[in-house]
């Protein structure tokens, strides 16, 4: 086995980490152990080459427990996942000049900031739900059902942004990209989440949590407030797992709509009739589930890790700049079967605005049409840690299906 075997030093579960020689910070060490004590952990916390810090629970790491759920665990971005499809384009069918492909994306699919949920402050073309792509009113109106059922015993979660943040791609580290494998054949990749409704889920159930832990003076006991947790087989608890499941469902949606608006957006570019081969992949990275480990069913949270079973296929991207991978898990049972989401963090991002010029950045991402300016700085593959060093530490999580470069790449 090629995990780094970490005893928890006040009595609390292992931790298994594959991580290698690679750095991890004191911060998300602590974090890491924090969770560890947990009463509920079953058997070890398993941590991703990627790790790094977060909010309540350290990224990159995978989480099982029995009994109860940590919402900050799970985070706010629910669902967030990974979708990349293979199209029977080629390099050579492609102009040399990318720049008005990424302007017909991005023309296309509503990124940037929403205000809440206001079509009107995203860049990108729908603005009502009549412009949405082809099957996303169908996905939405289901949703949109289930969400009114959750909402009616949770108003406080409030309604903005279902039907505006469907099809959507949002900021941060969320992306598109049109990216080459090693036959040069033409992918589509991107990444996005749950977004607005995901986040007010999220949050709401962290509050609750933590008003649960005070209500049953367990807060004092916990190593991080944000570890605060609900109880199976108690009604906040079953309200909660039947929110994390609509976002999750929401979360895919998304994508899939994302992903009609792209391939929209390249036909309407003047590149050459195309359609996509049978490779798609649609994964969480950012969710929880329950799965069956050392022979108990219990429920695994994947805090930046993706679900890598014998056979299963996964995607896990570089920084911008950088190769990316489709990966056929190995079912490694230490792992929870499970493996990284990307590179992983190795500087914040205001110390990536502080360290990275507009010169490194430009000179990294060299060769890909994408932008180039200081809002992008902090995803600028030196704020990253190498992917090679990421993959090489997790090979007996996953193996390479495919090696993908890119050549255009789209930001929120």
């Amino acid at each position: 086995m090629s995990y780094n075997y970490i005893r928890h030093s006040e009595g609390g579960k292992a931790i298994k980490a594959w991580t290698g020689d690679m750095y991890v910070e004191p911060d998300a060490l602590k974090q890491l152990h924090n969770v560890a004590s947990l009463p509920f952990i079953h058997k070890h916390v398993a941590v991703m080459p990627d790790v790094h810090f977060g909010r309540g629970a350290t990224i990159g790491s995978v989480i099982p427990t029995k009994g109860a759920i940590v919402p900050a665990a799970v985070g706010v971005d629910l669902g967030c996942g990974m979708m990349a499809c293979q199209t029977n384009l080629t390099a050579s069918q492609l102009p040399d000049d990318l720049r008005h492909v990424r302007t017909a994306i991005e023309a296309m699919v509503p990124h940037g900031r929403t205000a809440n949920g206001d079509p009107k402050n995203d860049q990108g073309a729908w603005n009502d739900i009549d412009r949405m792509p082809r099957g996303v009113i169908e996905r939405l109106r289901g949703l949109d059902e289930r969400y009114e059922d959750i909402r009616s015993r949770h108003p406080r979660i409030g309604h903005r942004g279902v039907v505006n943040h469907m099809g959507t791609l949002g900021t941060g580290n969320h992306f598109i990209e049109l990216c080459l494998d090693e036959n040069d054949s033409v992918w589509v990749m991107l990444h996005s989440g749950s977004r607005g409704p995901g986040n007010r889920i999220g949050s709401y159930f962290i509050d609750k949590a933590k008003e649960e832990m005070e209500r049953y003076h367990i807060m004092p006991y916990l190593a991080d407030k944000d570890l605060s947790y609900l109880v199976e087989y108690t009604e906040l608890f079953d309200d909660y797992v039947e929110a994390l499941m609509w976002a999750q469902d929401y979360a895919a949606a998304n994508r899939k709509a994302m992903m009609e608006g792209t391939l929209a957006a390249m036909r309407a570019s003047g590149l050459p009739d195309f359609h996509l081969v049978k490779f798609a992949v649609n994964c969480h990275h950012n969710y929880a589930s329950i799965e069956h480990h050392y022979g108990e069913n219990v429920w695994v949270t994947r805090k930046g890790a993706v679900r890598a079973r014998e056979g299963d296929l996964g995607i896990i991207p570089g920084s911008m700049g950088a190769k990316s991978f489709i990966v056929r898990g190995k079912g490694n049972k230490d792992s929870f079967c499970s493996c990284s989401h990307g590179a992983g963090r190795k500087m914040s991002r205001t110390e990536a605005r502080k360290t990275i010029s507009l010169r490194d950045h430009a000179e990294a991402t060299s060769g890909i049409e994408c932008r180039v300016d200081e809002d992008v700085l902090d995803e600028s593959p030196a704020a990253y840690k190498d992917i090679d060093d990421v993959m090489a530490a997790q090979s007996d999580l996953v193996e390479v299906v495919h090696t993908l470069r890119q050549i255009v790449n789209v930001k929120g």
